[in-house]
């Protein structure tokens, strides 16, 4: 999730607590893939930490034949929804900032799980005209963020089909102060800031909006001549002006958690290009960062080529990042794009966010509570990218962090990241320690090749913290418990580790 601005506008987040570090063990070639690929065979032993299940698509209290209105993540209970899995979205989008006026088709592919003579989608706001399910007209109503669709025909479980939501509006973004403040579809001067975390895809398109439905997309984004319309992924061809509106096409071809996707819109300077081992790069900044757009270009490429060697192949086709000049106080990791909101990223942050392709983006958390899987491991990269280009060690930030025995991060166990306090100082940081302390207690040539085996075992799929506990157990041959208990699950500060 975002990392802060170095005036540091949240807690925990600002870049003294942003650091990094080293990579050690044997270097892994990063090459592009293409489309998504199976991970290769890793077995993972049960879960060595009761916790509940992840959520997953098609879980949630359905009834009868209706899906249900929640996915079954009991921190977000009316996020994501029952009874179907999204495979794809092809999104069709038009916006123009002078009105804020968004108008789009979303047609959604998905597989039953159940039954269904009615199912829900989450849309916050916006004016649907019509639905369609398989080309067939279908009724529908609005509940809250409930779009309530019942098709024509039932659709049986294991059934494909598809639906297709025609809207139009204002987007509203998501307010939540508790959290990151605004959030989802955010209208600027000259187009849009779109950054999701945690469910905020909702405020643009119809989505199954919780990251533990991950699917591909297609993005069809038209804007005014003269403004950039940047998605996930790759562009398809040449962008095509028409009667003074440019249509660019991106596509995702890798799963991706609805929250990580993006529409970012406005007048951009553009660079493209390749890393030194090969990795396409598309970096984007609004025309008042100018200056920043070849040091994020040259940094992207070269934390992206590094942390192939420490957490396995780049997991997806490009890499890159965009700079936008609305001032969000926080950056957000979305997929082969992170984005800077009104601030020149350090490196250290630019090394959080992309550590985040593994950790978030390929490797997603099945409920919002494992949330350290995501931030921790980020946090921990920072610690790293320090180590590696010398200016200080994990194990230094580390031990600054211990002796701080009046941090309130003590009494938030980041093993169960709290709905109101998502982005916590503990998740972040406390989870970070969590990760040096086992490092110090299994080894480099153990914890490095865990890591490793972590990302690739999962790749494009969904984690818990009981799956990472029990893979640490198999690769270490250790009992684990006491550790993880004591750094994820208590709510005090560990005994000393010498």
């Amino acid at each position: 999730m975002p990392t802060t601005t170095p005036t540091g506008v949240r807690a925990g987040r600002s870049v003294s607590a942003l650091i990094c570090a080293v990579a050690v063990g044997a270097v892994t070639a990063c090459a592009p893939s293409e489309g998504a690929v199976a991970p290769s065979q890793a077995a993972v032993a049960p879960a060595s930490q009761a916790a509940v299940a992840p959520a997953s698509p098609g879980a949630g209290a359905s009834r009868g034949t209706t899906g249900a209105p929640g996915i079954g993540d009991p921190d977000f209970p009316s996020d994501g929804n029952g009874g179907y899995d999204v495979q794809h979205y092809d999104l069709r989008l038009s916006y123009d900032p002078s009105s804020r006026n968004l108008a789009g088709s979303a047609t959604i592919q998905a597989k039953a799980s159940q039954d269904l003579t009615s199912f829900d989608l989450d849309l916050h706001g916006l004016t649907v005209s019509r639905v369609t399910v398989d080309g067939a007209a279908a009724s529908f109503s609005r509940s809250k963020d409930e779009l309530v669709i019942e098709p024509a025909r039932r659709i049986s479980n294991g059934d494909p089909f598809a639906v297709t939501v025609d809207y139009s509006g204002v987007p509203q973004p998501m307010r939540d102060s508790a959290n990151l403040g605004q959030y989802g579809f955010i209208p600027t001067s000259d187009g849009a800031f779109v950054t999701c975390e945690p469910n905020g895809a909702k405020t643009w398109f119809p989505s199954n909006d919780h990251p533990s439905d991950k699917a591909t997309y297609d993005f069809r984004i038209t804007v005014p001549e003269g403004l950039t319309a940047i998605a996930n992924g790759e562009m398809a061809g040449t962008p095509q002006t028409k009667a003074g509106k440019t249509t660019f096409v991106w596509q995702e071809k890798h799963p991706m958690a609805s929250y990580l996707a993006t529409m970012t819109t406005g007048k951009f300077q553009v660079r493209t290009g390749k890393s030194d081992k090969g990795l396409p790069i598309y970096v984007a900044v609004a025309d008042s960062f100018r200056g920043s757009l070849d040091p994020l270009f040259t940094e992207t490429g070269k934390i992206t080529d590094y942390w192939s060697t420490v957490f396995g192949p780049y997991p997806f086709s490009s890499t890159g990042g965009v700079i936008d000049d609305y001032a969000a106080g926080y950056a957000l990791e979305n997929q082969t794009k992170p984005i800077y909101g009104g601030f020149s990223p350090e490196p250290a942050i630019i090394a959080h966010e992309l550590a985040h392709q593994w950790f978030g983006d390929s490797l997603s958390i099945g409920r919002w509570r494992d949330l350290w899987l995501n931030e921790g491991f980020a946090t921990y990269a920072e610690w790293l990218w320090a180590e590696h280009t010398g200016k200080y060690t994990a194990d230094s930030a580390f031990r600054r962090y211990y002796a701080n025995a009046a941090d309130p991060m003590w009494a938030y166990p980041p093993g169960t990241a709290r709905s109101d306090d998502l982005f916590s100082a503990a998740v972040y940081t406390r989870g970070a320690m969590t990760l040096h302390a086992l490092r110090r207690e299994i080894g480099d040539e153990k914890f490095f090749p865990l890591i490793r085996a972590w990302t690739d075992a999962h790749r494009y799929g969904n984690v818990t913290t009981p799956e990472f506990i029990a893979l640490a157990e198999r690769v270490s041959g250790k009992n684990l418990k006491g550790l993880f208990d004591a750094w994820l699950f208590q709510p005090k500060r560990p005994a000393t580790i010498t």
